[in-house]
C-alpha cells in the first residue's frame, strides 16, 4: 500500500487520527489550532481525498489491518475514533503493541465497549452522547446562574420603599454574610432602595459578636414597627416565613434564598424570587456566585465576611464543602483582609459560654455511645453547639446531644460522627411535631417553643420535668428504647 506524504506542520506534537468521520472531522478541525503536525487515516478513498486536497497527511487504511500503521511513526498521540467498536478496538491494540508509550484516546460506541476500551488500555475513552449530555448540562447550569443572577438584579431595580433582608433567629456568619452581600447587590441595582439587615434572636457565639463588632455590621432587631417601614422582605439562610426566624408563617416575603434545604412533602415555597439549593456547602456561596455572576466586586468587609461565613459553616472546609465553595473562596481571598479575619476567627470567650461548656461536662450522660448533656438555663444558646462540638470528641461518644431551656424555648444542638446516622433527619423526625428542627447528617438542631409553660419562672425545674418524654421519640429512633415500657 502506496503512503501518502505532505510536508510535515510546524509544531511540537503529532496527532494520529484513526477514523474521520463525523467525530474524528470535528477533533481534525480542534487540533487545527494547536499548531502540531496532523496525520489522518481513513478507509473511505473518498474522504482521504478531502483531506488531502486540504493539505493534510492522510491515509487510505484499513484499522482492521494488522499493518496499517506501516509507514507512519513518530506520532504523540492517536485519537481512535471510528463509529465501529470492533475497528477501534483492533487499531488501539495495534498501536499499544508497536508504539506502547503514545497517549490513546478510544471512540465508544455504547456504555459496553467504553467499559471494554478501557481494560483494554486506552488512556481516555470519549462517549460521544455523554459528552454531549455533560455538555448540555454545563451549559445550563451556567445559564441558570446567569438567569438567577440577572432576576434577582432585575427584581431589586424595580423595587421602591425599604428592603428588609432578615437572618435566621440567632444569626451565624453565613447568615450574616449572605445579608451583607444582598443588601451589596441592591445597593448596586438600585441606590434608592433603603435596606436594613434584622434578626429577632441574640448574636451570642464569640466569633458571631467579633464578626459583627470588627466589620461594624449595622444589624436590627426584627420589631412589627420595623417590618411596617419595610416595602419588601427577604429571607437569607433560612427557609420560609416563621421557620427559624421572627416572621409569622402567613408573613409575605419577596425573596427567600437557602441552602441544603430538603423540602418536606408538599411543601411549596412561595415568593416572586427563590434560589434554594443542596448543591452549595453555604449560603454565603450562593450570594458570592451573584456576585461573580453580575460582575460586582465586593468590598473588603463583604468579602471578608463572605469568606469566613463559607468557611464556618462548611468547618473550615471539612463538612459538606464542595467545589464551588472552593472555588469562590479563592476569588473571595483575594478581596479580604486577612488581618480581620484572624481576629474574627480568634476571638475571646465569655464567662457564661465556659460556665455553659463546664456544665455540659459536668452533666454528661452516656449509653451505647450517645452523649446526653442537660445545661439547665441558658442565656446565650450559641454556646450550646460550641459544647456539642467538644463533646462529640471524647473517646466511644459517636453522637452527642447537649440541651437547655430560654426563657421562650427548650434548645437542643446535636453531633454526630456515626456514618450510619443522618442526625438532622433523626431530629426532624423526632421534634418537627413540637418545633423547628433538623440540619446535616453530622450536625443538628431543634427549637421546642415553651407556649403553654410560658408563665413559669423556674426554667430549670421545667426542663428537668419535660425533657424525658420529649427525648421519646430520639430515643426510639436511634434505638436506645430497652423494652417497650419506654426505659433507657
Amino acid at each position: 500500500m502506496q503512503d501518502y506524504r505532505l510536508p510535515g506542520v510546524p509544531g511540537n506534537r503529532t496527532y494520529l487520527i484513526c477514523g474521520c468521520g463525523s467525530v474524528g472531522y470535528l477533533i481534525l478541525e480542534e487540533l487545527k489550532k494547536e499548531g502540531g503536525r496532523l496525520l489522518c487515516m481513513d478507509n473511505n478513498p473518498e474522504r482521504v481525498q478531502e483531506l488531502r486536497e486540504q493539505k493534510i497527511e492522510a491515509f487510505l487504511r484499513d484499522m482492521l489491518d494488522a499493518d496499517m500503521l506501516h509507514g507512519i511513526a513518530d506520532f504523540n498521540v492517536a485519537f481512535v475514533v471510528s463509529d465501529s467498536h470492533e475497528a477501534n478496538s483492533v487499531a488501539m491494540r495495534t498501536i499499544r503493541e508497536k508504539y506502547p508509550r503514545v497517549h490513546v484516546v478510544a471512540r465508544a460506541v455504547d456504555p459496553i465497549s467504553e467499559k471494554d476500551l478501557i481494560q483494554e488500555g486506552a488512556d481516555l475513552v470519549l462517549y460521544p452522547q455523554q459528552v454531549v449530555a455533560s455538555a448540555a448540562i454545563d451549559h445550563l447550569q451556567k445559564f441558570q446562574k446567569h438567569h438567577l443572577s440577572k432576576q434577582l438584579f432585575d427584581i431589586l431595580s424595580s423595587w421602591t420603599g425599604t428592603l428588609g433582608i432578615i437572618t435566621h433567629t440567632n444569626p451565624d456568619p453565613d447568615a450574616i454574610s449572605s445579608a451583607m452581600a444582598l443588601a451589596a447587590i441592591s445597593k448596586k441595582a438600585n441606590p434608592q432602595l433603603e435596606t436594613h439587615i434584622l434578626y429577632d434572636g441574640i448574636i451570642g457565639h464569640q466569633e458571631n459578636r467579633t464578626l459583627v463588632n470588627l466589620l461594624d455590621i449595622k444589624m436590627e432587631k426584627v420589631r412589627p414597627e420595623t417590618l411596617a417601614e419595610c416595602s419588601h422582605l427577604a429571607l437569607v439562610d433560612s427557609k420560609g416565613p416563621g421557620i427559624n426566624n421572627g416572621l409569622l408563617s402567613t408573613t409575605p416575603v419577596d425573596i427567600i434564598i437557602d441552602h441544603h434545604y430538603e423540602p418536606q412533602a408538599g411543601t411549596v415555597i412561595r415568593a416572586p424570587f427563590v434560589d434554594v439549593r443542596q448543591s452549595a456547602g453555604a449560603c454565603a456561596t450562593i450570594l458570592t456566585e451573584y456576585l461573580i455572576e453580575l460582575e460586582i466586586e465586593p468590598d473588603q468587609m463583604v468579602a471578608t465576611a463572605l469568606l469566613y461565613g463559607i468557611r464556618a459553616d462548611t468547618k473550615q472546609f471539612r463538612r459538606n464543602v464542595t467545589p464551588r465553595d472552593l472555588e469562590y473562596s479563592a476569588f473571595l481571598l483575594k478581596y479580604s483582609d486577612e488581618d480581620l479575619l484572624e481576629k474574627i476567627m480568634s476571638p475571646q470567650y465569655a464567662h457564661e459560654t465556659i460556665d455553659i461548656i463546664g456544665d455540659a461536662i459536668n452533666n454528661r450522660k452516656t449509653k451505647n455511645g450517645y452523649l446526653f448533656s442537660n445545661v439547665g438555663y441558658v442565656r446565650n444558646r450559641d454556646a450550646l453547639p460550641q459544647a456539642a462540638d467538644l463533646l462529640i470528641n471524647l473517646e466511644g461518644i459517636s453522637t452527642a446531644l447537649v440541651y437547655g431551656i430560654t426563657d421562650d424555648a427548650i434548645i437542643m444542638s446535636g453531633r454526630n460522627r456515626d456514618l450510619r446516622l443522618n442526625l438532622g433527619n433523626v431530629m426532624s423526625e423526632a421534634f418537627s411535631d413540637l418545633g423547628d428542627a433538623g440540619g446535616h447528617a453530622t450536625m443538628a438542631a431543634a427549637s421546642i417553643p415553651l407556649h403553654v409553660f410560658s408563665s413559669v419562672r423556674e426554667k430549670k425545674g421545667l426542663l428537668e420535668m419535660v425533657i424525658e418524654p420529649i427525648l421519646q421519640n430520639f430515643y426510639r429512633l436511634v434505638g436506645l428504647l430497652e423494652d417497650e415500657t419506654g426505659e433507657v
